[in-house]
């Protein structure tokens, strides 16, 4: 059985020994966002105080010397998530730039007027919004995979929707709001077998489970940095190297082109020909550590250690008269969403209890609407609460957490008021 010294491993992360409002540190936001342990946050202070310098083309030894961390970082990337090659890395922004460069570059090339496109009802309005955009510019159509009241695809209805119009399927590999882990080995069998190829929103996976592109099969797959411990503005697409050298440039510019005249441009092999401009060098090299920092990690370790916070969390939760989860599927990581009452049955604004777990308990939880507005149409609710866990997380503090819910019942009994700027 692997072991987890979580205390050992909090003494990586500088931010928790920071008190809120005279409160030690909380942060159950990692969904959202997570921290950063120290060797990330001293490469970038050591890249940009003694090495900064812009890579590619410089014959200057800083230059040289930048050019090589970073694509060293890209080197990382790819064997963190086993794609067979290190071209199909491209550095973006994040999930969601990775996601509109597929539908700006493949989608626009290869889907038409009466083609549809098929993503879920738990997805992320990264992976909903730039395929609505691209069915309004080409014809094609989306449509919809069902959730049931657990947060479960129901994969009965997905195999329906596949046809012969089917020309991509774009899912999130675990939900942000529910936590579900969806079965997309599965899911991207079925769409090969139709012919479709599949993308996969990374987001909230890469950091709690290994992942292995090659042997997902998926044709392509996004994630972020910044919720893999690494800095913010910086993110990867795979893509298989034969989708990415059919796809036409996403931007212009500098970098991605091989040659240029007044009359034409020729453009660079993947992946420069999807790198215009400077990249965010410091936050590739910031990825690059993050990288290393999780390889000396065990993830089997933390994934049977995160699985033992959600259980004790679920079960703490469901104790609180008025709690009512949302997600709770058989197949989760430890992201809980929820909705809770006050000790006289009226539900209490999840900015509300927000505002009071930060300046009672200085716990910080995400509330509101998660960016998956039709999904919590589904569940009839217009906000919830997030508490969303990370390998560094404890059960002291969920159950702060729940002392902190506890304050928010007493405190809404008393005054049955909410506070206005909140609504």
């Amino acid at each position: 059985m692997p072991t987890f010294d979580v205390n050992k491993i909090r003494q990586d992360f500088p931010v928790f020994q920071e008190t809120i409002h005279g409160k030690p540190l909380v942060y159950l936001d990692n969904a959202a966002s997570t921290h950063k342990p120290q060797s990330v946050i001293q490469r970038l202070c050591n890249f940009y105080s003694y090495e900064y310098s812009n890579v590619h083309r410089g014959i200057h030894y800083l230059s040289e010397q930048a050019t090589e961390h970073f694509e060293n970082s890209r080197e990382k990337v790819q064997h963190f998530i086993n794609a067979q090659y290190v071209s199909e890395i491209i550095f973006v922004r994040g999930t969601t730039e990775a996601i509109n460069l597929v539908a700006q570059t493949y989608g626009r090339r290869y889907i038409k007027a009466g083609d549809e496109i098929i993503i879920s009802h738990m997805e992320h309005h990264a992976n909903i919004v730039p395929w609505q955009l691209l069915c309004e510019a080409s014809g094609a159509q989306l449509k919809v995979i069902p959730i049931n009241d657990e947060g479960d695809l129901i994969l009965e209805a997905y195999e329906k929707l596949l046809s012969k119009k089917t020309k991509l399927v774009a899912l999130c590999h675990i939900s942000n709001t529910l936590g579900t882990i969806n079965p997309i080995k599965q899911m991207i069998t079925l769409a090969h077998a139709n012919n479709t190829p599949v993308l996969i929103d990374g987001a909230q996976a890469v950091a709690h489970q290994e992942v292995d592109v090659q042997a997902l099969d998926c044709d392509f797959y996004c994630f972020s940095g910044h919720k893999l411990f690494a800095p913010t503005g910086i993110g990867i697409l795979y893509g298989k190297q034969t989708h990415l050298e059919r796809m036409p440039p996403y931007q212009g510019g500098g970098s991605m082109i091989s040659d240029v005249s007044l009359e034409k441009s020729s453009y660079r092999e993947p992946p420069y020909k999807f790198e215009a401009g400077t990249p965010h060098i410091a936050g590739a090299i910031g990825l690059g550590t993050a990288i290393d920092y999780l390889n000396h990690l065990d993830f089997s370790a933390i994934q049977v250690y995160e699985k033992e916070l959600l259980h004790y969390a679920t079960e703490q939760l469901t104790r609180i008269p008025g709690c009512r989860l949302l997600g709770t599927a058989k197949e989760k990581v430890a992201i809980l969403n929820f909705i809770v009452n006050d000790n006289g049955g009226k539900r209490i604004h999840g900015h509300d209890i927000s505002d009071i777990l930060n300046s009672e308990v200085g716990v910080a939880v995400r509330a509101g609407q998660h960016c998956t507005i039709p999904l919590l149409q589904r569940f009839n609710v217009d906000s919830t609460v997030r508490a969303s866990l990370a390998f560094y997380n404890t059960q002291q503090e969920i159950d702060t957490l729940i002392q902190g819910l506890h304050i928010a019942q007493t405190l809404f009994k008393v005054s049955r008021t909410t506070t206005a700027q909140y609504v």
